[in-house]
């Protein structure tokens, strides 16, 4: 006589898309609690980064000019905004209303938490004698590294839900990684962030879009996984 089979219970998988959110989330979370107490080892990784890259900077007045116009003008936060609004309003235009307002929410979203962000941590930003530009607001963490993690992020979910074929998918993955990567850099070299402020601003960025991501698959009927090429959803 065989023993009675008991039910199995099946565990849902966890996406890479959620995990990778939650280390995010985790990391943000001690790199804000370092940032917040000014934890020594941290602030003085900051200023010799700072110091090294300003004194750059000063030395090279053509390639400082090069990243003023990558940073106010080309990576600057409404420009970046201005494609994901493009991406609502064809989304809107084609009657798909529910990825459109999740993508329009999470941007919203991620305004709100770094503006929050920086009036509760109210960080200085770097001073020198010889300032190469100028920023507002709060340093913790940097709005343009942030925006720029969330609307590229958003845009290229956008874009495998739409099943792009491999050379525009990997064309896109290309000029959103050179975005994020540059506008972070060019912060840290005109000497408006530390070195910090932009790692602050990519995780919080990244936190944003998966937690997007995640919920949309959730309660918007994504579906599970992360859509790439080819992947229409």
């Amino acid at each position: 006589m065989q023993p009675p089979v008991r039910p199995s219970r099946t565990r849902t998988p966890i996406s890479a898309t959620a995990l990778t959110t939650a280390v995010a989330a985790a990391l943000s979370l001690v790199l804000l609690v370092l940032v917040a107490t000014a934890w020594t080892p941290l602030l003085s990784l900051d200023v010799a980064i700072a110091r090294a890259l300003h004194h750059s900077a000063l030395a090279e007045p053509g390639f400082t000019e090069v990243n003023r116009v990558l940073s106010n003008w080309v990576w600057d936060p409404w420009t970046i905004r201005a494609l994901l609004a493009a991406a609502v309003v064809l989304l809107l235009w084609r009657g798909d209303w529910l990825p459109a307002l999740w993508v329009a929410g999470a941007s919203a979203l991620g305004t709100l938490v770094q503006q929050s962000l920086k009036s509760a941590v109210g960080r200085e930003r770097p001073h020198w004698e010889q300032p190469l530009d100028t920023a507002q607001y709060a340093a913790f963490p940097s709005g343009h590294a942030m925006t720029a993690t969330v609307v590229c992020g958003l845009v290229l979910w956008l874009l495998g839900r739409e099943g792009v074929g491999p050379r525009v998918w990997w064309a896109a993955v290309l000029v959103a990684a050179v975005s994020v990567l540059g506008v972070g850099f060019t912060r840290l070299y005109l000497g408006v962030h530390w070195f910090t402020d932009v790692v602050g601003g990519w995780l919080l960025g990244i936190c944003v879009v998966g937690l997007a991501i995640t919920s949309y698959q959730r309660f918007g009927g994504g579906g599970s996984g992360t859509p790439g090429p080819g992947a229409r959803r």
